[in-house]
């Protein structure tokens, strides 16, 4: 019996085994290999959406796509028994297009082409439109080519606002790899905004399921998603105020920004030379690429978060803040006698012959370095340091630019870091007029000239939707009437630094400054004019303002490169700027 119910068992547990061997060569894999059999006649085809177009703050069009036509060609012709037809398709398009060389198409094709691509070649990126329509309907017939719209970046302002607005180039494959609709685009932001918001500009992948025979020839579409194109950027930049100042400025290497002092909403902004953004969609020559590369005025460089420079004098409004909140009282006085003696050295101001008894207003009117100089080594370059500091100085602004620096505000804990060396009490004294190790950007000193208008520091953006609320900080109200005193004089009394070159319709506060590239040496006696020097010696010209002064709205920085004085080389510009700001409606009377 036993012997029986153990034959029983092993017969029940046998047709359980072969069932289930049924079941999942019938079901399980008919499903498995229905999915295989799926993939092998349905081929999904990705569509990259159209790049989204870059709008000024009113609408019109900074960076957009114009039309055109690409030409594909059938895989699989560089056989012995293809070739012909190879050959017959390169002659004509290098005869209609003679730009395209029969030798290099065919160099393209064998390198793109492979036995286990079925896709056709992409052997000509874009045509434009109005080159290619006329031949449309003859291309369209040639067997083994394939006509399909296209599309290729255009800047139509060219040169201006190039370094904000940026551009793209094609994806190599480290951008593929970091990007996957870059595959299918082509193309990538490689700068400035286009780079910064990339990922908003290119959309998101559609694609298509198409049903496919044996010859990969296409049946129907199954399925199909569209491609997201909800991708446009409208920025803060008025066009037209921008080609004011690209106008006015001229041949002159430097910086310029136009920032409402409230929201941090920048209208203009400009890196000095420009150039056309064009020249790199469409792929640069190299002999376009070494003159820019290789030339003093830096072009490459954007110069609003890029540029690193001595604020020389429109730094003292800020010294001033930190000698007044690190207890100097607002009625301090020094006597200029027109140098300081430290060791061996002397420490001069700008006015050899002194500018006598000085207090913090006329400090900042008339720019006397000996105030500075004395004031400084009463508080210390670690309290000037911190207060800066909260400045912003020696930290991002945060700008919706690609890699921006953060400067250097220097004390006795960075020279120790960077050089491991003492501080010096010289290093304290220098760097009360904006010389010696402190470097700023453009940026740095718009936002702060913001905060000295409002008494809010505030983030500077260029895309509409990235407002962040203004920074609040801790300074006493009565300091900060007393920095706006000063900076009033200096563009509307007699011995105001910019009074005679800073006319407008808007009334300003403004600053002053000149910065030193070179060591003046102390065996000269008297310093050389600004124009005596060689022009890469001459000292950058600064000038940082806001208006109406009663009303802060705007503030309008101005960096010329080895432009001397800052207040007759940056004034009648900055000037030109404010009344276009009036004329534009920006500022009202």
């Amino acid at each position: 019996m036993k012997r029986l119910n153990l034959i029983l068992i092993f017969i029940v547990l046998l047709m359980v085994i072969l069932l289930a061997r049924v079941y999942f060569l019938s079901i399980k894999s008919n499903t498995y290999y229905e999915e295989l059999s799926k993939q092998n006649y349905i081929k999904r085809v990705y569509k990259a959406p159209s790049r989204g177009l870059i709008e000024d703050r009113n609408g019109v069009a900074l960076a957009i796509n114009n039309l055109g036509f690409s030409i594909t060609v059938e895989p699989h012709l560089r056989s012995y028994k293809n070739k012909n037809k190879l050959l017959k398709i390169v002659k004509i398009i290098s005869k209609h297009f003679p730009e395209y060389e029969e030798e290099e198409l065919l160099k393209k094709y064998k390198k793109l082409d492979s036995p286990y691509k079925h896709d056709y070649v992409d052997l000509i990126d874009y045509i434009a439109y109005d080159d290619f329509f006329s031949k449309f309907t003859l291309f369209n017939s040639i067997e083994g080519i394939k006509v399909e719209p296209s599309v290729k970046r255009y800047y139509p302002f060219h040169n201006v606002a190039s370094h904000v607005i940026g551009y793209v180039g094609k994806a190599s494959k480290k951008d593929i790899e970091n990007n996957e609709l870059s595959r299918y685009s082509g193309i990538i932001g490689k700068n400035g905004l286009e780079k910064y918001y990339n990922d908003k500009l290119q959309g998101t992948l559609g694609y298509k399921d198409i049903k496919v025979n044996a010859l990969n020839k296409e049946i129907e579409v199954l399925e199909e998603k569209k491609a997201n194109e909800n991708n446009n950027l409208k920025i803060t930049i008025d066009v037209r105020l921008q080609k004011f100042i690209q106008e006015n400025f001229k041949e002159r290497s430097g910086a310029i920004i136009v920032m409402d002092v409230h929201n941090g909403e920048i209208l203009a902004a400009a890196s000095f030379p420009e150039f056309d953004n064009n020249i790199f969609v469409g792929g640069i020559s190299q002999k376009e690429w070494d003159d820019m590369r290789n030339s003093f005025d830096h072009p490459f460089t954007n110069k609003l978060v890029n540029g690193l420079y001595p604020p020389g004098s429109i730094y003292k409004m800020g010294i001033s803040l930190a000698l007044l909140k690190n207890g100097l009282s607002p009625n301090f006085s020094v006597y200029c006698s027109g140098e300081l003696q430290i060791g061996n050295r002397k420490f001069r101001c700008w006015k050899q012959t002194g500018h006598g008894t000085t207090d913090f207003i006329k400090a900042i009117r008339e720019s006397c370095d000996d105030f500075f100089y004395k004031a400084s080594l009463k508080v210390g370059i670690n309290k000037i340091s911190k207060t800066m500091g909260e400045l912003g100085f020696g930290h991002k602004t945060g700008v919706d630019q690609i890699n921006e620096f953060i400067g250097v505000n220097p004390n006795k804990e960075w020279k120790r870091k960077r050089y491991n060396q003492p501080w010096y009490i010289g290093e304290t004294v220098i760097s009360s007029i904006g010389q010696g190790y402190t470097l700023v950007t453009p940026m740095q000193i718009a936002r702060y000239t913001a905060f000295l208008a409002t008494g809010k520091l505030p983030y500077p953006h260029f895309y509409k939707g990235q407002y962040k609320e203004p920074k609040k900080l801790d300074f006493n109200p009565k300091f900060l009437k007393i920095i706006r005193e000063g900076m009033y004089d200096v563009a509307n009394e007699r011995f105001g630094t910019a009074a005679r070159h800073l006319k407008s319709k808007v009334t300003l506060a403004a600053k002053t400054g000149t910065a030193q590239v070179i060591t003046i040496p102390q065996s000269e006696k008297k310093r050389m004019k600004e124009s005596e020097l060689e022009y890469y010696h001459r000292s950058h010209a600064w000038l940082n303002t806001y208006g109406p002064f009663r009303n802060p709205q705007y503030t309008v920085v101005a960096l010329v490169e080895h432009g001397g004085h800052g207040g007759s080389t940056s004034g009648p510009i900055v000037a030109k700027i404010y009344d276009k700001l009036y004329e534009l409606g920006y500022i009202k009377k």
